[in-house]
C-alpha cells in the first residue's frame, strides 16, 4: 500500500508540472497537426519536392553564362650569344611584360535533348506524387491521433476498474477476517481472499504502468501532457457502413487510396526513368551564341643580334569576336554505361510495378478487415453491454448467496472480476468501434477532418 501511494504522488506530480492544453479529440488532433514532427516532416518533403519542376524546367530555357579573367605576365632572363666583334661569348639581359584582359558571353539554348522533356514529364508525376504523400501523411495522422487517444481512455477504463477490483476485494478480506474471528468461515477463505488482495495490487501497478505509456505515447504526437480526455457518451449512435456491400468498399479503395496512388505514380515515374536513360543513346542539338572580347598590352626587350644592344617593343590588341553555332553531339560508344544505365531503370520499373501489386493486395485486404472491423464491432458493442447487465445481476446473486452461506468468498471475488472486465471489454469495444470506422476510411482514401469532428460531437467529459 505504501508503494501504491508512492507511485501516485509520482504520477500526480509527473501530469502536475504539465500544462493541460486540450481535453476532447478534435483539440488533441488539432494540437498534433501543429506538434507532430512526423506531418511537419512530410510538409517540408513536400516542398522541397515541388521544385523538381522548376528544376526540369530550367534545363529547357535558355542558359547564360559570363566569364572573364585578367592576367599580368612578367618574365626576366638573359640570351646568350657569340659577338665576332669581340671573339667571345656574350649574355644580355631579356625582358618580357604583358597585361591582357578577356571577358566572354555565351548563351546556349536546347534545341534536342529528349531526355530533358521526358525529365519535365517525369517531374510534373514526382511533385504529384509528393502531394499524394502529405495528404497520405495527414490521413494517417487523423488515425494516429484518434489510436493513441482511445489507448489513453482504455487504460484509463482499466487502472479504474483494477482500483475498484483492489477495492472491493479488500473490503471483501476484511469481511472475511471478521467471519474468521467469529468462527463463520474456515481460515481457507481468508487465504483465498488474501491472495486475490495481493493479485490485484499487482494488477493495480501493472495498470498505472500501462496509463503512464499510453499518455507518453499520445504526448509524442501532440507535444504536451493531456491529462484530462472527454470520453463517448453511453448513447453513442453506431452506424453501420453505407453502402453494406464489402466488394463496393474494395472498388473505392483501389480507386482513392492513396498508398496506392502513390504507389501507381510511382511506376510511371520509373517508366519515364527508362525513357530519359535511352536518351543517352541519341543525338543531341544546341544553339550556341557567344561573344568574346580580348585585350592585350605587351613590352618586350630583346638584344640586337648584331650589335647586342637592348631593343624595345610594343604591341596593343584589341579584339571582339561573335559566333554564333549549332552543336550537333552524337553518342557512339560510353563503355556500356548508357546500356547499363537503361537496364538498371528497367529493374526499378519492374520493382515499383511490383510494388503496386503488393500495396493493391494491401488495400483490398485492409478495407475488408475495416468493414468487417465495424459491422463486428457495433454486434459486439451490444453484445457486451448485454453481458455488463447480466454480470452485475450475477455478482448481486452471488454476493446474496454468500450472506446466507451457499457461495464462498471465491465466488464473489470471480463474479466482481467478471463483472470489471466485462465493464473494461464494454468500453474497449466502443472505442475499437470508432478505430475501425477511421480505417475503412483511410483505405478508401476518404478520412479527412470531418471524421474527427464527427465523433467529437459524442464526447463528453
Amino acid at each position: 500500500m505504501r508503494f501504491l501511494s508512492y507511485a501516485a504522488l509520482l504520477c500526480a506530480l509527473c501530469f502536475a508540472g504539465s500544462e493541460v492544453r486540450a481535453e476532447n479529440l478534435l483539440d488533441v488532433y488539432q494540437l498534433a497537426l501543429k506538434n507532430d514532427p512526423l506531418i511537419r516532416e512530410a510538409d517540408a518533403n513536400r516542398l522541397a519536392t515541388r521544385e523538381a519542376r522548376p528544376q526540369a524546367l530550367s534545363a529547357l530555357l535558355p542558359q547564360l553564362n559570363l566569364n572573364g579573367s585578367r592576367s599580368d605576365r612578367d618574365a626576366d632572363g638573359t640570351t646568350a650569344f657569340f659577338d665576332f666583334t669581340a671573339g667571345a661569348q656574350r649574355s644580355i639581359p631579356q625582358q618580357s611584360q604583358s597585361d591582357s584582359n578577356s571577358f566572354s558571353l555565351q548563351l546556349t539554348q536546347t534545341v534536342f535533348r529528349w531526355d530533358q522533356w521526358v525529365g519535365l514529364q517525369q517531374a510534373q508525376k514526382i511533385v504529384a506524387q509528393a502531394e499524394t504523400e502529405y495528404q497520405a501523411a495527414g490521413q494517417d495522422l487523423v488515425l494516429r491521433v484518434a489510436q493513441r487517444y482511445f489507448d489513453v481512455l482504455a487504460a484509463q477504463d482499466r487502472l479504474e476498474s483494477e482500483q475498484a477490483s483492489r477495492e472491493s476485494i479488500a473490503r471483501q478480506l476484511e469481511q472475511a477476517e471478521k467471519r474468521f474471528e467469529v468462527g463463520l468461515i474456515a481460515i481457507t477463505d481468508v487465504q483465498e481472499a488474501q491472495a486475490a488482495y495481493d493479485q490485484a495490487v499487482a494488477s493495480d501497478i501493472a495498470a498505472r504502468r500501462s496509463l503512464a505509456t499510453a499518455r507518453e505515447n499520445l504526448r509524442e504526437i501532440t507535444g504536451a501532457y493531456i491529462e484530462k480526455l472527454d470520453r463517448p457518451v453511453a448513447e453513442m449512435e453506431l452506424v453501420p457502413p453505407a453502402p453494406e456491400d464489402p466488394d463496393q468498399w474494395v472498388r473505392e479503395a483501389m480507386d482513392q487510396n492513396l498508398a496506392l496512388v502513390a504507389s501507381r505514380l510511382g511506376a510511371d515515374i520509373a517508366r519515364d526513368e527508362i525513357r530519359s536513360r535511352r536518351a543517352g543513346h541519341l543525338p543531341t542539338l544546341d544553339l550556341v551564341a557567344s561573344r568574346n572580347e580580348f585585350d592585350q598590352s605587351s613590352t618586350q626587350i630583346n638584344p640586337d643580334p648584331l650589335t647586342g644592344q637592348p631593343l624595345s617593343s610594343t604591341s596593343d590588341v584589341d579584339q571582339t569576336t561573335d559566333t554564333i553555332s549549332l552543336q550537333l553531339s552524337v553518342p557512339l560508344f560510353s563503355g556500356g554505361f548508357t546500356s547499363s544505365r537503361v537496364r538498371e531503370a528497367v529493374y526499378r520499373h519492374r520493382a515499383a510495378k511490383e510494388q503496386v501489386e503488393r500495396i493493391a493486395r494491401e488495400t483490398e485486404r485492409e478495407a475488408r478487415d475495416a468493414y468487417l472491423g465495424v459491422i463486428s464491432e457495433i454486434s459486439r458493442v451490444k453484445a457486451l453491454k448485454q453481458a455488463l447487465a447480466s454480470s452485475q445481476t450475477a455478482l448481486q446473486a452471488t454476493e446474496a448467496g454468500f450472506e446466507v452461506g451457499t457461495r464462498t468468498t471465491v465466488d464473489v471475488l470471480d463474479s466482481r472480476r467478471s463483472l470489471l472486465n466485462a465493464r473494461t471489454n464494454y468500453l474497449r469495444a466502443r472505442y475499437d468501434y470508432i478505430l475501425n470506422v477511421l480505417r475503412l476510411k483511410l483505405a478508401t482514401g476518404t478520412l479527412n477532418t470531418e471524421d474527427i469532428t464527427g465523433f467529437n460531437r459524442w464526447m463528453k467529459p
